[in-house]
């Protein structure tokens, strides 16, 4: 797990290092070479994540470079975390490889890459003061609402040696990160006083599914006593007024026992506290049979909270059980041995018959399989798979039994990240969510304070008889519970962004949900976003006459790039059967091209627009440009030994559904705009296509300032693909990564099109909107229900039970329209 960010998923942080001394993984020819082998081991951990992008990072291949890539020998500092193990120098002892110290951590093997949070297996993680400390995790059974998790959270994090404490909701996981792992036992029976149980997630520890009867046996308990009460009333009123105050207090004494917890633990005004002290006036007052109805109501109340929560859960759950808890590994020799899913490694061969799902992320290895990739994708058609292609964790195979070489590290598949990504959003809270939770906080005592007033200022002030007004305060006090109003935005943001999930839009957080539904103007990146992000060359232009020689040099100048651009010039070459000899001194010219020298000759490739001072194109050879350019074409002059001699361009297709979700979006009123750094030519030919309006010629920090420029007239969204946009889509109101994009964009942006849709982010917005409606709907049925009743109990219309009626009502209430999210369609 990642120090800095406790990320599980390995992946690049692109801030500014926070110590001294060399990366973790060095990164050349775009191969990331394991870490001991460089000579360097070293984790780095920051006391904060940074956001800032290094303008190293910035200069790493793009539509800004078109024929560029990054040179040979760049670094990447790469956030990584070590596997746990007795001491620091026994991880370096299993290979030799490092040695350690207290600020640095070692990784040997798989464990160098990444390690997941696993259940109940503590690992060391680093701060800036190499403070050492131990993280925990667990599953939670019993918590039926996010009121539940933070009341577990605050009990776990008041515990002495605890440093902190994270209960999520959605996956219902607990994680603790605390002093020493001997605080396991402390915080199990922490949890258990505080009415919740803890598990693993290991064969024969997972919590047994409860039976309908047993799930509800205490309501059906207080609902025979209960009627057993009444048929006693209509004999004798004293056997039913004991009946009654019996029934009360059997049904109390649980609640009571949790309130006292719950208030030792940091949470006084629970609604369990509210609710002991409402059944207690009630018996003082004589009202039994209210009393007992009080508490039947809202145990009622409870379980319809749980129904509801788990069907929001629901979504979750289902995208875990993807994974099978099985797979079929073939050893060497070709054995086949049944293992764990949670055993696998890096590179093991697995078999997986038809509709079987994959237990990890892969490579197929036959020549070619059909996988139904539905649950992740939402294609309903299977898709074709050639050998060496990846396929993700949780698809399913559809024709044949398949041979497979897992690709992910345990915790790093497609759907662990996915999982991780969820957990991460909800500490992201939104900021309505945040102004309800600070609103809660002194709401609770107020109308405490309120009912208080009710009870006591009549009878003083105006002569009221005492038991008249001590009534009305104990039902001020059940309805003044904010149980609704607070599970109001958690229960819409939870729901949008589970319905995001299935139609592939990741969002991260409450925060950038509620702000998309705000936005003014989308920026778009070109090449990868608006377009496939797969060119081709279409031309090859030679002013000496030898094409061949033209393209086997370039070839040779892009060999080891990633840059797509530098791909295809490398295809066709490798097409015509060309032979290409990888050039020395290969060096980036940032936003401009590269150059290098092959067989003796100084190449660089560079932009029309840029070229190196001195070099000047012919009438005729700028006619050319002009006419490749005005096809919508990016190109490359070829400049040999300080002498333009040929052209190269190429063309990006756009995205399908490109032109269709800026007409969805002009639709909805949003401006929509491209950023590029391809010549404004080829930018007017692909702008003219989709009808959308464009900026040029941009370099990264060009793009930042457009970006800052537009944030002054309305909130703006960036859409993006590559390392390239990460300044920009941090500097916009929100950041949107394609999915297919860097692990930089995809970990700097907001959200994510997992699919490479361009088509769902009118999707996206419209399900924001309607989040936001949801969440005024449920403050105001919230608030709505509250103050009604409020006014007709002070009035004397209303008493106890209407009180928890309206309280558990509004909760379920609120709960099931969230719920509605779930079924979100857009009118596009």
């Amino acid at each position: 797990m990642c120090a800095q960010c406790n990320n599980k998923k390995l992946h690049v942080h692109s801030a500014q290092p926070a110590m001294a001394g060399n990366t973790s993984v060095q990164v050349e020819n775009n191969r990331a070479d394991d870490c001991c082998s460089t000579g360097s081991c070293q984790t780095t951990a920051s006391a904060s994540p940074s956001s800032n992008t290094s303008k190293q990072d910035m200069d790493i291949g793009s539509d800004d470079e078109p024929a560029s890539g990054q040179p040979v020998g760049f670094k990447i500092a790469k956030i990584t975390s070590a596997e746990v193990t007795p001491t620091a120098e026994t991880a370096c002892e299993s290979t030799g490889c490092c040695s350690s110290s207290s600020e640095s951590s070692t990784c040997s093997g798989d464990s160098a890459s990444a390690t997941s949070i696993a259940d109940n297996v503590t690992e060391k993680s680093q701060d800036k003061s190499a403070t050492h400390s131990t993280t925990m995790s667990w599953q939670v059974g019993g918590m039926d609402c996010p009121s539940c998790a933070s009341k577990l959270e605050k009990a776990i994090t008041g515990l002495d040696g605890v440093i902190s404490a994270k209960v999520m909701f959605a996956t219902e996981k607990l994680v603790v990160n605390c002093e020493s792992d001997s605080m396991a036992a402390q915080i199990i029976n922490k949890t258990k006083e505080t009415g919740f149980t803890l598990l693993t997630t290991k064969k024969g520890e997972e919590e047994a599914p409860k039976s309908l009867l047993k799930e509800n046996l205490p309501v059906i308990f207080i609902a025979i006593m209960m009627l057993v009460s009444f048929v006693l009333s209509k004999q004798s009123e004293t056997l039913g007024l004991a009946a009654f105050t019996a029934t009360t207090i059997l049904g109390l004494i649980p609640i009571l026992r949790k309130a006292v917890v719950m208030a030792k633990s940091g949470s006084p005004f629970s609604i369990e506290t509210l609710m002991s002290v409402a059944a207690i006036g009630a018996l003082y007052l004589g009202e039994t049979a209210e009393a007992a109805m009080v508490l039947l109501l809202f145990l009622i109340g409870e379980q319809l909270e749980g129904y509801a929560s788990a069907k929001a859960r629901s979504g979750v759950k289902a995208l875990m059980a993807l994974v099978p808890e099985e797979a079929t590994v073939i050893r060497p020799d070709g054995t086949k041995v049944k293992v764990g899913a949670d055993e696998l490694k890096q590179g093991d061969v697995i078999e997986v018959a038809p509709g079987g799902r994959l237990p990890a992320d892969v490579v197929l290895l036959d020549s070619a399989a059909s996988f139904d990739e539905s649950a992740l994708t939402g294609e309903s058609v299977p898709v074709d798979r050639l050998a060496g292609e990846q396929v993700m964790a949780g698809a399913l195979v559809a024709d044949k039994v398949v041979r497979l070489k897992v690709t992910s590290a345990q915790g790093e598949n497609a759907i662990d990240r996915i999982l991780h990504l969820i957990e991460d959003a909800e500490s992201r809270k939104a900021p309505l969510e945040r102004f309800v939770d600070r609103f809660s906080r002194w709401y609770t005592p107020a109308m405490i304070v309120l009912a208080a007033l009710v009870v006591v200022i009549p009878p003083m002030l105006f002569g009221q008889a005492w038991d008249e007004w001590l009534y009305k305060g104990l039902t001020l006090l059940l309805i003044a519970c904010p149980c609704a109003l607070v599970i109001s935005i958690p229960a819409a943001i939870t729901s949008g962004l589970a319905a995001a999930t299935r139609r592939g839009a990741l969002i991260k957080g409450g925060a950038a949900l509620e702000e998309l539904g705000h936005i003014q103007t989308i920026a778009f990146d070109k090449t990868g976003t608006l377009t496939q992000g797969k060119p081709v060359m279409t031309d090859i232009v030679s002013w000496d006459g030898d094409e061949d020689k033209l393209l086997r040099q370039s070839a040779a100048v892009e060999m080891g790039s990633a840059h797509p651009l530098a791909k295809a010039v490398i295809n066709a070459a490798e097409a015509r059967g060309l032979t290409i000899a990888e050039a020395e001194q290969r060096e980036a010219l940032a936003g401009r091209g590269i150059q290098g020298i092959t067989e003796g000759d100084l190449l660089v490739l560079a932009a029309a627009d840029r070229m190196p001072q001195g070099v000047v194109l012919t009438s005729v050879q700028t006619e050319q440009a002009h006419q490749l350019e005005s096809e919508g074409k990016t190109l490359v002059v070829a400049i040999r030994n300080g002498q333009a001699v040929g052209l190269i361009a190429w063309r990006d297709n756009l995205r399908e559904d490109s032109a269709k979700a800026v007409k969805a979006l002009k639709a909805m009123g949003i401006h929509s705009v491209m950023l590029t750094g391809d010549n404004p030519r080829a930018a007017a030919a692909i702008a003219k296509e989709i009808d959308i309006d464009f900026s040029a010629g941009l370099l990264p920090e060009d793009k930042v300032k457009e970006v800052e420029l537009a944030n002054q007239k309305a909130r703006v969204a960036m859409v993006g693909d590559g390392i390239n946009d990460a300044p920009a889509m941090k500097t916009a109101s929100i950041g949107i990564a394609m999915g297919g994009g860097t692990d930089v964009a995809l970990e700097t942006a907001d959200a994510a099109l997992t699919h490479n849709r361009i088509s769902e982010l009118p999707m996206m917005i419209a399900l924001s909107k309607a989040t936001l409606a949801n969440i005024r709907q449920n403050v105001c049925l919230a608030l709505g229900l509250k103050g009604v009743f409020l006014i007709t109990t002070l009035f004397g219309f209303t008493g106890l039970w209407v009180a928890v009626l309206a309280d558990s009502g509004a909760t379920a209430l609120v709960t099931l329209n969230a719920l509605r999210l779930l079924k979100f369609k857009s009118n596009d």
